[in-house]
């Protein structure tokens, strides 16, 4: 580091410091606080304070009352940096206070400063870039961790802590886990390596901030993976319990990512200790998920199946044999009188019982029970006694459906019209 970038550093954080003190004490300012978060996100990128580190952790242990002050005063921090050291020292301090395990800190949320689109000023962006991505990155885990351990506290509260989850709830958990691991395991400084002389590796200034800081994250990924391992085993010993198939296929797509995942990590603790993080005595080994328990999750799913297949080929056969049942019986039902039939025509439909004499156009009119005669000729109606004569308004005036023929009476019954032009 030039001289002057580091006197122009301490310069800063003494004028920060200044405003600090000398601010006033409301709810969501303390100034003693203040100063000592910016004691430890210091301009100086050969050191990490971690004095002052302990010193904000002792703040959020006493009281959850100094949350608050602590947040603002971190998040007044990170938003005015344009500095990479800064803004990674501020999020591996926002790492060890939730690594503190308080519960209001746990219900945090989102983190209240945003470093997505993070970028250096102070140097050219060829030489920082690989910082830059580093912060962004680091950021992008801590900000789903905390959303994350926010919704798993509130879901806490609104059960009891008897109250043992659904499975797939549980399985939906571990699938979360997993994405948070994954974005662990992509936090890894590629273009950033240390210098080799004669096969001896020794890290400059900026290396040795990084290596502090994959330190913090290499104690995440351990911590992330050994959950992911316990619930896994919890998880197939409630399957194995009581299998289901839809529970199985979920647990067989998270034991296969874990397996994955435990030979990604691998890689990635090589790579720490060719980068010196981490040496071969200090490495631990990595446990990969037995291939006996990919098996019998396969066998659990395999049987679902061929059960699930059975149960539908029986319903279909009970419904065929039903089917066949019904057909077999069939009432048969003849007519027991002769009394009544039915006439289907084109035209009209009679039935004897109701059986309506039809008149032809020639006639007069026609008889029916009704007590009305109707005159073709006048379109009028007169009664006529018991036996009366009507016209259908349904029948045509040119056919008849049925022909009427007129009864031949005997002569005495004739009635003699007289003759009116005589007369």
């Amino acid at each position: 580091m030039k001289l002057w970038k580091k006197a122009a550093g301490l310069i800063k954080d003494r004028n920060s410091i200044w405003v600090a003190v000398i601010s006033r004490r409301t709810s969501l300012r303390n100034p003693d606080l203040e100063a000592i978060i910016i004691k430890a996100t210091s301009h100086d990128e050969t050191t990490v304070d971690y004095k002052n580190f302990h010193r904000v952790y002792q703040w959020v242990r006493t009281s959850p009352l100094y949350l608050k002050p602590l947040l603002y005063a971190l998040s007044t921090r990170m938003e005015k940096t344009r500095s990479w050291v800064v803004a990674l020292k501020g999020l591996m301090l926002m790492h060890g206070i939730f690594c503190c395990k308080i519960p209001s800190v746990q219900k945090i949320g989102r983190l209240p400063f945003d470093l997505s689109n993070f970028c250096d000023k102070h140097s050219k962006p060829s030489k920082t870039w690989a910082y830059d991505a580093f912060v962004r990155a680091y950021f992008k885990y801590l900000d789903q961790r905390s959303a994350f351990l926010s919704t798993l506290v509130k879901k806490k509260n609104r059960k009891s802590d008897q109250e043992e989850p659904p499975l797939l709830e549980e399985l939906g958990r571990l699938q979360k886990w997993q994405s948070l691991l994954d974005m662990l395991l992509e936090i890894k400084p590629e273009a950033i390596s240390p210098h080799r002389t004669n096969n001896h590796t020794y890290n400059n200034n900026k290396v040795y901030l990084i290596s502090e800081a994959m330190i913090c994250l290499l104690t995440e990924i351990f911590d992330v993976y050994s959950r992911v391992c316990k619930g896994i085993a919890g998880a197939l010993l409630r399957i194995y319990a009581s299998p289901g198939k839809q529970e199985a296929q979920m647990a067989l797509g998270v034991v296969q990512k874990a397996a994955v995942q435990g030979e990604e990590l691998s890689v990635y603790l090589e790579y720490c200790m060719d980068m010196g993080i981490l040496s071969t005595a200090d490495c631990p080994k990595v446990e990969q998920i037995p291939e006996e328990d990919i098996r019998d999750l396969e066998r659990i799913i395999n049987q679902g199946s061929k059960m699930e297949e059975s149960f539908v080929e029986c319903d279909r056969m009970a419904a065929a044999q039903k089917e066949e049942d019904n057909k077999a019986i069939v009432a048969i039902q003849k007519p027991t009188s002769k009394k009544s039939k039915t006439i289907i025509t084109d035209k009209w439909e009679v039935f004897e019982e109701d059986l309506i004499s039809w008149v032809s156009a020639d006639t007069s009119g026609f008889s029916d029970v009704s007590g009305y005669s109707y005159n073709t000729t006048t379109n009028s109606a007169i009664g006529v006694g018991v036996q009366g004569q009507y016209r259908n308004p349904f029948a045509p005036s040119s056919k008849n459906i049925i022909p009427y023929h007129h009864p031949v009476h005997a002569a005495h019954n004739h009635q003699v019209l007289p003759d009116l032009i005589s007369f």
